[in-house]
């Protein structure tokens, strides 16, 4: 598995961020915002102004004080959770590396993934001539962890999965079912091309965390796209 080859490397696509209809908002209050992300939005800006438009601007637009405490890959669709102030940004920053907040994520995979459960622990490093790829490295990889289940193996499409993280690596779902054979469907940098989807079927599902300021629990669900 460490050892997996990826598809080549596709060309590079225009950002064509999807049109601004408002935010889809799930909850917000003086201390958090959590909203929805579509899929093909960045998280934040890139360089230069053809990729300024990205969530974090479209968030501060409606509440200047947001701030980004974690991201989701620029394919990936679902929730994401803003903080209201650098107090607030660093709370909740700490409770993310303290993996004080739990993330749950669906995605349609390719192939029929067997045993139906598992963890999936593999190093992840930036594969340098291959940015943005991340790869397997034994080496000089960081940590990652990923726990799945299958939830649905009857999809045309593969097999449907539930996958929490319990590490945050860049790419770190879509290096790992990758390396397990099963790309995710419409990962245009980890599966095959034509990808067999118009977008990447990964979608953030769930957060759970304590509420900073009022010490409550806090679970958001959204509904999966696709």
């Amino acid at each position: 598995m460490p050892g997996f080859e990826p598809f080549p490397l596709p060309p590079p696509e225009a950002y064509a961020p999807p049109p601004d209809t408002g935010l889809a908002l799930i909850f917000a209050d003086d201390d958090l915002v959590v909203v929805e992300k579509p899929a093909g939005l960045l998280a934040v800006p890139g360089r230069g102004p053809a990729l300024a438009d990205c969530l974090a601007l479209r968030v501060a637009a409606r509440f200047p004080d947001a701030r980004v405490v974690h991201r989701l890959d620029q394919a990936t669709s679902g929730l994401m959770l803003f903080a209201r102030g650098m107090a607030m940004e660093r709370v909740l920053s700490m409770a993310f590396q303290a993996r004080r907040v739990d993330k749950e994520y669906e995605a349609i995979v390719q192939g029929r993934v067997s045993p139906p459960s598992g963890d999936i622990q593999l190093p992840l490093a930036p594969d340098w001539p291959n940015r943005p790829r991340q790869r397997v490295d034994g080496e000089h990889g960081k940590a990652a962890q990923t726990r799945y289940q299958v939830i649905d193996d009857q999809d045309p499409l593969g097999s449907r999965l539930r996958l929490v993280p319990f590490t945050g690596r860049t790419h770190q779902l879509r290096v790992h079912l990758a390396a397990l054979g099963h790309p995710i469907v419409g990962d245009r940098l980890y599966g095959p091309s034509p990808p067999a989807a118009p977008r990447l079927l990964l979608h953030a599902t769930r957060l759970r965390l304590t509420h900073p300021g009022q010490g409550t629990p806090l679970s958001f669900v959204s509904i999966v796209p696709f």
